[in-house]
């Protein structure tokens, strides 16, 4: 009976975020980025920071109503027995969600941006190939683990990186691209050879996806207009 009345009575954890399947098979970003990279990557690592993300919250079911992107953008109101959990699982598991919908398969991409986004980054940074040389030198730059990012920043394009899992949106940046650097991402292909992976990712950036996020994101952070 105690054991049936505990059984009852005790609180099962929610778990509210989920591993978002990849758009593509693992193999699919062949011969850039190699179909065992990507299993540990999406299966091991990335589900790793769901399962922690989740640990986490089940301390504090008052954020059962945030999305993961409300919980980087008020990272500082998070709790503090937890934050430090939800900056680098929350940060890993939204950084990664982002990461694998920026890519497909390098026969399906179209090269180059395109429309809207191609002029803002013209406009900010004089050519496409510029600033692909400096997000490339902020991935190779990054010391140690992090992220490279094209983000959205009071409607305009920024180049930045972060380290670790940290996530732009924690500086109330919209990030629309971004390129993982973590030795875990490239090393069974490329071991220390991390400008050669850098090269390599041009070639998956799913440059369509990359504009309906900038779209979105001048949306979002567009100024009020004066009255």
């Amino acid at each position: 009976m105690a054991q049936q009345l505990k059984t009852q009575t005790q609180k099962e954890p929610v778990q509210r975020h989920a591993l978002p399947p990849l758009p593509y098979d693992y193999a699919a970003l062949e011969p850039y980025i190699d179909a065992q990279t990507m299993q540990i990557h999406h299966g091991k690592h990335h589900q790793a920071y769901v399962n922690n993300l989740n640990a986490a919250l089940d301390k504090h079911p008052e954020l059962s109503s945030w999305s993961f992107e409300d919980l980087l953008r008020k990272i500082n109101q998070v709790p503090e027995d937890i934050r430090t959990a939800v900056r680098n699982n929350g940060g890993g598991h939204h950084n990664h969600s982002l990461f694998w919908t920026i890519m497909r398969p390098p026969s399906e991409t179209g090269g180059e941006p395109g429309g809207a986004l191609a002029d803002a980054i013209t406009k900010t940074f004089g050519t496409v190939a510029k600033f692909k040389e400096l997000l490339s030198a902020a991935a190779t730059g990054r010391f140690g683990s992090g992220w490279a990012w094209l983000v959205v920043s009071g409607g305009s394009l920024e180049v930045l990186s972060t380290a670790n899992q940290d996530s732009p949106l924690m500086d109330g940046k919209g990030p629309i691209l971004g390129l993982d650097v973590w030795e875990h991402a490239y090393y069974l292909k490329y071991q220390n050879r991390r400008p050669d992976y850098i090269a390599a990712w041009w070639n998956v950036v799913n440059w369509e996806e990359v504009a309906k996020r900038y779209t979105a994101s001048t949306v979002t952070s567009a100024p009020p207009s004066g009255r």
